[in-house]
């Protein structure tokens, strides 16, 4: 599954478009607003200081228990790639169809790949890989059998690696508290539900001995000083994530009606992303483009189609619009 967010495809795809609308990611389009950064975050080496004050903000926000150690990096597409190199060999058995840089980047790391069926736990050689909530369907395997998954790598010598970038949405889902018990890593982004996708930032939550291995591996000053600024402030700020949590689960509806409208069932998603079925993604994914609207399309379904909110309200306007005129055009 290949990413969102770059308009490269798009501009291939119709030249002649110059505003496009990105729904193709599921970064919040409505940011945490960056306030003032003091002139030394640019200027000088962040800090151990600065580095703890990010981590004792991000373990309050993601309710990390006590027993487990968070390390930060640049994003968590650089530690989606580093825990292959750390995990010390071995199969991984990842479950999908998912957000497949996961799979890309075990494979890179010479690790062999087996899907993850939650009915065949037994069947797992070694490492575990789950999206939770899942990428693209949002879907939200159960406790207890992530669980049982936990408990079938420790007994393997192995590590599962639970991925919670769209978890922020619904917090109490998190499944965090295993990082202190069992062999589990839980990544957190912070760009998506903050909306600062271009700070590039993440935290990994896991036993010592691996949040360790990761922050050699990273090196010293690996987050900038302004993105531990920005983070530490946008993660102390409980009243803004309140009210974003409740402003995305109605826009969410919002673009499920006009989905709805325009024929699309919606098989899953989270509130910061839609996954829609039609029968004719393709053709809408091409009228779409023709109005700058690019969404994401997938290799593994050509059947669906996932819209991340517009945003503003002419974006909404426009994609209003667009599916009103592709479906005159369907049924004219």
């Amino acid at each position: 599954m290949r990413h969102g967010g770059d308009l490269s495809d798009a501009a291939a795809l119709v030249p002649d478009i110059s505003d496009w609308i990105d729904l193709s990611t599921g970064i919040n389009p409505h940011a945490w607003p960056v306030r003032g950064i003091a002139p030394r975050a640019w200027t000088a080496l962040p800090g151990r200081a600065d580095l703890a004050r990010f981590l004792d903000a991000a373990r309050a926000a993601y309710r990390a228990p006590a027993g487990a150690r968070l390390v930060a990096a640049p994003g968590t597409e650089m530690l989606i790639g580093l825990i292959p190199l750390i995990a010390g060999g071995g199969p991984v058995a990842i479950a999908g169809p998912t957000y497949g840089s996961h799979e890309r980047l075990w494979q890179a790391a010479g690790a062999a790949i087996a899907p993850l069926a939650p009915d065949r736990i037994g069947a797992i050689d070694r490492h575990a890989v789950i999206v939770r909530p899942n990428n693209p369907d949002g879907a939200m395997l159960d406790g207890a059998t992530v669980m049982r998954i936990a408990e079938r790598c420790a007994r393997q010598d192995g590590l599962l690696v639970i991925d919670e970038a769209f978890v922020d949405c619904k917090p109490d889902s998190t499944l965090v508290h295993l990082a202190a018990t069992h062999p589990v890593v839980v990544l957190r982004s912070f760009g998506k539900f903050h909306g600062l996708a271009g700070l590039r930032l993440g935290v990994a939550i896991g036993p010592p001995e691996i949040t360790r291995a990761l922050e050699a591996r990273l090196g010293e000053w690996a987050v900038s000083g302004p993105a531990l600024a920005i983070g530490t402030a946008a993660l102390a700020d409980a009243a803004w994530a309140a009210a974003m949590r409740q402003r995305l689960a109605r826009e969410a509806t919002r673009l499920d009606r006009l989905l709805a409208g325009a024929g699309f069932a919606r098989p899953g998603g989270t509130p910061l992303f839609r996954l829609a079925h039609h029968p004719r993604a393709q053709d809408w994914h091409l009228a779409l483009a023709r109005s700058g609207l690019w969404t994401r399309r997938f290799d593994h379904d050509h059947e669906v189609l996932r819209f991340g909110l517009p945003g503003r309200r002419a974006h909404w306007q426009r994609l209003s619009a667009a599916l009103a005129a592709g479906l005159q055009r369907r049924t004219g």
